[in-house]
């Protein structure tokens, strides 16, 4: 019954029905915005070039899903990971609340997403800590958010200095859990799993991720193309988990060199 649970009918069912929602919302406003405007005046051309522009930018952040995707498809199949990010997440989000559920509901802290889920219950666990950890932001938002960018305003007009600060800091913050663990994360030694530490496979794509990013960040500031500051990020991931593959690929007994307790 449950032998195919994670690409079943059911499953193609909930993904096409959420796909057309998406597209049937976001074809009415752009038919509303289209309307409103001609009423504005703008012309046509005006209209079409923003419509194409737009289409272009959203290339980029499909990238990024595109490898979201990927990234979950071995635990989780193809079909979840679609229909999340039909909707909402990013990469930081799924694969974190991904984990720490897995974990939770098999009580093995080295569980990871790089082996399949099998038991039809822990894939329902998963499924409600991912689908519930993105909706709450959407309630919170609307009811702190104006707080907050009114305490944000207020210190960034007492001192401008300070506010950088923060920012800063926050961002270094968010970067350091992960590369943290991209770094130093240990794997079991007594029950080793590949992918369940830190090691050659994630310092290299720490590594090539980065330079991908500089160079094309350096190409950017040569040239002053908005699309290339666009594509940088999405591009260097993708750049960087080719190399990663193909490290894996050519030189395995290196490439699954991890650290472990």
């Amino acid at each position: 019954m449950f032998d195919n649970f994670k690409n079943d009918g059911f499953m193609y069912m909930i993904v096409l029905a959420v796909i057309i929602f998406v597209c049937a919302q976001a074809l009415f406003f752009m038919r509303k915005a289209w309307v409103r405007g001609k009423e504005l005046g703008i012309s046509t051309d005006a209209l079409k070039n923003a419509v194409t522009s737009s289409a272009f930018f959203s290339f980029a952040p499909a990238i990024g899903i595109a490898i979201t995707v990927i990234s979950l498809s071995v635990a989780l199949g193809y079909v979840l990971p679609w229909i999340r990010l039909t909707v909402i997440g990013a990469i930081q989000y799924e694969t974190t609340a991904a984990i720490g559920a897995l974990q939770a509901a098999t009580g093995d802290p080295s569980a990871n997403i790089a082996t399949a889920v099998e038991d039809p219950q822990i894939f329902s666990e998963i499924v409600w800590v991912m689908t519930l950890g993105s909706i709450l932001p959407l309630i919170l938002i609307p009811i702190v958010l104006k707080k907050i960018q009114k305490g944000v305003s207020d210190v960034a007009s007492k001192n401008s200095k300070w506010m950088d600060i923060m920012t800063a800091a926050a961002f270094i913050g968010l970067m350091a859990a992960f590369i943290g663990k991209g770094l130093m994360g240990m794997g079991s030694k007594t029950e080793p799993k590949i992918g369940d530490g830190a090691g050659v496979l994630s310092l290299t794509a720490l590594i090539f991720s980065t330079g991908f990013m500089i160079f094309f960040t350096l190409i950017n500031k040569k040239l002053k193309k908005n699309w290339i500051d666009a594509l940088a990020m999405p591009v260097s991931m993708a750049l960087a988990m080719a190399v990663v593959v193909l490290l894996n690929k050519f030189a395995p007994s290196i490439a699954q060199i991890e650290w472990r307790y």
